[in-house]
């Protein structure tokens, strides 16, 4: 089981390959403990994994980076890991947002003055609100950086909070439960159309929800991180790059990742993660695998269905009372170069119907392979376009047409900006909240994580340590959310309180 075999106290199991389970399994590994992996699919990587067809390699889900730049949480953890840096290319713009029935899009630029002079020919009078974002963000970014564990569930935990304070962290301080739609508001801005749409569609790509919603101490930094010195990434090869790293540096340092391999149950004895059950799902035999510390890098929800009697009622009622989660459609295009525009930006995001809602095709968000980035054959290119659905509705009887239907109006939207005729399509292929849940495991096959809503951001959110001692949380539905950035940061938390204890 690793080079720490036998060693008490020592013996970690980790629930899930995703970004998050696979860094903390690397981490702790590289600080010496016996570290097993076990994932139900054939793949690690869970959302942000890849698969290939016809030549294409398509992303999961995960299409872009962030924390790549020095400092940032993937320096800081292949730096730790002693990995090379993997090959990237900054977003630039790192998104294009084009609005109804307007032809010229909302370019979302890397460069902070090219960016401050965009949103002021786009928004005009607009000013005052991104101005408070960047007064937020830049307190929050340096407390983020001084690794403050959020929320508190021990001693030892609110001491790293408390160290982590500064006197310009008071700044925020006044905005704790304040959303996007309220400062909008107060600032007079609330009746701008154009603005509080490109808003809704940027921060429902993050925090699941519209700015109405959002904690705007979220939003600051959602709003933020695409300029530099920070920025997005657009990764050379797949997003299969980030987890076949990690994976190298896990056996390299005497952990185990098992595949096909499904946890059937967390167990615990008076109140202590004791081990999991796990099942080989290829010969069916199962067995206990026992623990010192069980790190779960699933839903929150996934997780109290693996206690199952054994989730303490509180934290069950609490995940019960969740507000339902996002489902994602996602459409996977191989094909021909002469379908792409000249000058085509890597990601885009379409809104076609100011009367519609910001999902079920009336928005799309959309990234397009560049040349030589290995994901598609010389002359060829990947589209990989997604838009937020409700999930309870793919578990109906008529899911067959439903999936149809959903690909041709994708398509068909699609073609108003991309040449998408007959032959200029290789392959087509359609992902639902159905394909997540059998793929991923998640619960209903939801994706991003809990709604960035103040109820459930920051101090307000589900911690990393949960109830049960010994038992772990980490991914998208901990503290700072979603995104490989997010989840490697949760899983970095976690490597440190366990070696605190």
């Amino acid at each position: 089981m690793g080079r720490a075999s036998g060693l008490s106290g020592r013996r970690v199991v980790v629930v899930g390959a995703g970004i998050g389970g696979l860094t903390a399994a690397a981490l702790l590994a590289r600080r010496g403990y016996a570290v097993r992996v076990f994932d139900q699919a054939l793949v690690a990587g869970g959302c942000a994994s890849t698969f290939r067809r016809r030549g294409f390699t398509f992303d999961v889900g995960a299409t872009q980076v962030a924390g790549l730049e020095p400092g940032g949480i993937h320096h800081q953890i292949f730096t730790e890991l002693d990995l090379p840096l993997p090959k990237a290319t900054p977003c630039d713009p790192a998104c294009a947002v084009f609005l109804p029935g307007e032809t010229e899009p909302i370019r979302v630029w890397r460069d902070p003055e090219a960016w401050r002079a965009e949103r002021q020919r786009q928004f005009p009078g607009s000013e005052p609100f991104w101005q408070l974002m960047q007064r937020l963000f830049q307190p929050s970014w340096r407390f983020q950086a001084r690794q403050p564990v959020l929320p508190p569930r021990s001693p030892w935990d609110l001491w790293q909070l408390v160290q982590a304070l500064r006197p310009d962290t008071l700044v925020t301080v006044p905005y704790t439960f304040a959303t996007v739609g309220q400062v909008l508001r107060q600032l007079g801005l609330g009746d701008d159309r154009r603005l509080k749409t490109f808003l809704d569609l940027q921060l429902k790509l993050y925090s699941q929800v519209s700015a109405d919603e959002t904690a705007v101490l979220y939003a600051a930094t959602a709003l933020s991180m695409s300029q530099a010195p920070q920025g997005l990434w657009h990764l050379h090869g797949s997003m299969q790059v980030l987890s076949d790293s990690l994976e190298k540096a896990l056996v390299r340092d005497g952990g185990l990742l098992q595949l096909n391999h499904q946890v059937q149950q967390v167990q615990t004895d008076r109140g202590r993660v004791t081990g999991v059950r796990v099942a080989d799902q290829k010969t069916g035999r199962t067995w206990v695998e026992p623990a010192d510390h069980v790190v779960a890098n699933v839903t929150v929800q996934n997780l109290v269905q693996l206690l199952g009697d054994c989730a303490p009622p509180r934290y069950r009622r609490r995940v019960e009372s969740l507000p339902a989660g996002s489902g994602a459609f996602v459409l996977y295009l191989g094909v021909d170069d002469a379908a792409i525009p000249a000058d085509c930006p890597p990601h885009l995001q379409f809104f076609y119907n100011y009367d519609g809602p910001i999902a079920e095709n009336n928005t799309l968000f959309v990234s397009v392979s560049r040349p030589g980035d290995g994901r598609a054959p010389e002359g060829r290119a990947t589209i990989v376009a997604s838009s937020f659905t409700d999930v309870a509705a793919w578990w109906r009887s008529d899911y067959e047409a439903m999936k149809q239907a959903y690909t041709d109006g994708a398509i068909q939207r699609l073609s108003s900006y991309f040449d998408l005729r007959d032959d200029h399509i290789i392959h087509a292929e359609a992902a639902t909240p159905r394909t997540f849940a059998r793929f991923t495991a998640r619960d209903q096959g939801t994706v991003g994580g809990l709604g960035m809503r103040v109820s459930t951001f920051g101090p307000f959110g589900f911690a990393n340590r949960t109830p049960v001692d010994g038992l772990w949380l980490v991914g998208d539905c901990t503290h700072p959310g979603e995104g490989t950035a997010g989840v490697s940061y949760s899983a970095q938390t976690v490597v440190r309180q366990i070696e605190a204890l």
